[in-house]
């Protein structure tokens, strides 16, 4: 484990956007990372509108430097006010955001919302687990994967 960690910590600049509504799933995500030793940046969006205005740096993100994007977003599904998939859609059709990983993390393990998901462009489809330790496990594994092992350009926009 020490050497995952040492990975995990040269990873640290690397934020995260979880977009879910729901409160419990996010603590629960939240003390996965914190199981799995990554101590990356978590920005927490909790519906589809903020997480673009996040991304795009409009209302309560006006300002924010829109060219540092997250490694990483993880997507809830049913959110409140703009839907996850339409969050995707609006992510694969803007060019300074149309690489960015996007990891579906939801509940439904209904088969026409995985096809939705990655025919609007997801990079995965994880259905959450029930059980806590079977969704740290996920959940970490998800995070080593994306902040250590994946490479992504530097500059996205402009592959």
């Amino acid at each position: 484990m020490t050497n995952q960690k040492s990975v995990i910590s040269d990873s640290q600049f690397k934020t995260i956007l979880l977009v879910e509504d729901n409160p419990d799933d996010v603590e629960l995500t939240l003390l996965a990372f914190k199981k799995y030793h990554i101590t990356n940046d978590v920005v927490i969006a909790s519906d589809g509108a903020e997480a673009l205005d996040y991304l795009f740096g409009k209302d309560k993100y006006a300002g924010r430097d829109t060219s540092n994007l997250p490694e990483v977003i993880l997507l809830d599904l049913k959110l409140p006010k703009v839907g996850g998939l339409e969050v995707l859609q609006q992510l694969r059709t803007d060019e300074r955001t149309k690489h960015l990983p996007v990891v579906i993390l939801t509940s439904s393990g209904e088969e026409r919302d995985m096809i939705n998901g990655y025919k609007s462009g997801a990079n995965s489809y994880i259905q959450k687990p029930v059980e806590f330790t079977q969704f740290s496990e996920a959940v970490g594994r998800l995070g080593i994967y994306w902040l250590c092992l994946n490479k992504s350009p530097k500059k996205r926009g402009q592959v």
